[in-house]
């Protein structure tokens, strides 16, 4: 093989190995952070694992009883009510308009 030759095949494969190359670096390097933002933004108290102060709110007898009745509500749940209505106005009311 000549110099020329050489040269000629050293530069493509310089260019084809340039294409794999990620051609967005910035991006890559910065990939999630809207959603971490997000998550941090969403997020009211991030320190709250490591506060032993207790969290001020309802005794344990009230505490234990709307439980009680939360877990009631599943035995026995209220009636259900089937409402139909298909572009009607509800109660026979309304503005006129259509009419």
């Amino acid at each position: 093989m000549n110099t020329k030759t050489r040269i000629l095949l050293g530069l493509a494969l310089a260019l084809g190995l340039g294409g794999c190359a990620s051609p967005t670096p910035y991006l890559d390097e910065h990939f999630g952070d809207a959603v971490r933002a997000a998550r941090l933004a969403q997020t009211m108290h991030p320190d709250a694992g490591r506060d032993a102060d207790p969290v001020a709110g309802m005794d344990g007898v009230a505490a234990k009883e709307s439980m009680t009745r939360y877990g009631d509500s599943f035995k026995n749940p209220p009636p259900v009510t089937n409402v139909v209505n298909i572009g009607g106005v509800i109660g026979g009311g309304g503005s006129g308009a259509g009419r």
